[in-house]
């Protein structure tokens, strides 16, 4: 009987750790916290109703996402990467999703094929919104082909690259070209759907390096709000769910 309540304690833990990352995610991401704005456990543990022991375990989730940086005494940050750590992701990142691409390449059920339009329909819906919007949702394609792969390892690798990644271009792109972005996601699908590899490993290649070439070092002027007030919308959202779904397992 301990046990099982002991398991149970710990998938609840793990649950709230999951909707604190999906929220401060989301918030880093699209630009509502800023480079360098501290986020105090306290803090976190008060707009999310949760210990400060499960908030410094969703920093640390964070922080080895990239997205998050630990520094001395317990303070977390949000993360800030260097003009040479981003264009190190992206190398490693086309790779990783070549890799993706031509494990995917002729072996998409119907079924997946119509969650990947459906994915990038969410993604045409948002055009005419904020970049950073579209940016995590073109993010989010990504991730989800990795999932489709039904490798842990990709899986972790690749979320982790791509977060790192629509981070740098939140902070330092040129306007988000939303609609190249959806036309050359509609065009990997088609690749992948007809199983041409070579072709779907091109595609993916020139479609990353071409992401990568809109940064700029150009970070956003700090605005100076409250934690709290601009975690809340995110925290509803996350613990509502109310957000594109992604397979169980991203939705870390």
């Amino acid at each position: 009987m301990a046990g099982r309540a002991d398991s149970g304690k710990t998938s609840e833990s793990s649950d709230k750790v999951s909707v604190i990352c999906r929220a401060l995610r989301r918030a880093i991401i699209e630009q509502a916290l800023e480079p360098g704005a501290k986020l105090p456990e306290d803090a976190l543990g008060e707009r999310f109703g949760v210990s400060r022991t499960i908030a410094r375990h969703a920093l640390g989730q964070l922080a080895a996402e990239g997205l998050v940086e630990l520094r001395r005494n317990r303070i977390a940050v949000v993360a800030t990467p260097s003009w040479q750590e981003a264009r190190d992701a992206f190398d490693i990142r086309i790779e990783l999703e070549r890799l993706v691409v031509r494990q995917l390449a002729g072996k998409l059920t119907k079924a997946q094929i119509a969650e990947l339009n459906a994915h990038v329909d969410a993604e045409d819906r948002a055009r005419g919104g904020t970049d950073a919007v579209s940016i995590r949702l073109a993010t989010e394609f990504h991730i989800l082909l990795a999932h489709m792969t039904n490798s842990p390892i990709l899986v972790r690798y690749v979320s982790e690259v791509a977060y790192r990644c629509c981070l740098t271009l939140s902070l330092y792109s040129r306007p988000h070209s939303s609609e190249c972005a959806i036309n050359e996601h509609r065009a990997i699908i088609a690749a992948l759907a007809k199983g041409d590899v070579d072709k779907v490993m091109g595609l993916m290649h020139s479609h990353l390096d071409s992401v990568a070439t809109r940064a700029l070092v150009a970070p956003s002027p700090q605005r100076g709000r409250d934690l709290l007030d601009i975690l809340a919308p995110y925290a509803d959202e996350a613990s509502g769910e109310k957000m594109v779904k992604l397979p169980k397992a991203a939705r870390r």
